[in-house]
């Protein structure tokens, strides 16, 4: 009896043991396919779409769904008094468009400042200048140059009539070369003036009414 009971313990050792031989070669085995550098399995995890990990939809703000932009309309003019003016229009114009953009920033910065309200600031469409050169015998021109000018607008309201003088010295003072100033009320020509004009389509419209 002594001499079975390790040889039945020896015999339940080498199973064992040719079951973990089995498993590793069988592991060491695996079907992989290498392409260049590259090694894909059989995971199926890798051609899933991995957009949406890490989005938790709790953690994130509501979405809002955009609205169809509305066509723009054109505000009711306000009255000056008095004391203030109504609305007033900023134009700066020039060729140099950065200088130009700097510009317009510091009369929005300096309404702000002031506590001025600004009702908003745009750009005006571009306008280009051909220079062309007749020829000295002929009478075909050549052009020689495009000049682009450059238009932006910062729409003031409630200027006090005291307080309109120091902006407007303070604006010129700090004015850079080759730019325009020039303050004017806000009429609805000016309104009208931010849109291309499309005579195509206006005549159309035009037929149909």
């Amino acid at each position: 009896m002594e001499l079975r009971v390790p040889c039945v313990r020896n015999a339940i050792l080498l199973k064992q043991a040719a079951a973990m031989v089995v498993r590793f070669t069988s592991l060491r085995q695996l079907p992989l396919s290498l392409t260049g550098t590259s090694i894909s399995s059989n995971r199926h995890y890798r051609s899933m779409p991995t957009h949406g990990i890490g989005r938790y939809k709790y953690l994130l703000p509501k979405e809002i769904q955009r609205k169809r932009k509305e066509k723009l309309q054109m505000k009711q003019l306000k009255m000056g008094t008095d004391t203030e003016y109504g609305v007033l229009n900023i134009q700066v114009t020039g060729h140099d468009m950065t200088i130009l953009e700097h510009y317009s920033q510091y009369i929005h910065r300096l309404c702000n400042q002031l506590k001025i309200n600004v009702e908003e600031s745009y750009a005006m469409p571009t306008k280009s200048t051909e220079i062309s050169q007749l020829q000295e015998k002929g009478t075909k021109m050549n052009v020689e140059a495009v000049i682009l000018t450059h238009e932006r607008i910062v729409q003031v309201s409630g200027l006090s009539s005291t307080l309109l003088p120091v902006v407007v010295e303070v604006l010129q003072t700090n004015q850079p070369e080759g730019v325009h100033l020039c303050i004017k009320e806000h009429t609805e020509a000016d309104f009208h003036s931010r849109f291309k004009a499309r005579p195509e389509l206006e005549g159309l419209i035009a037929q149909i009414n």
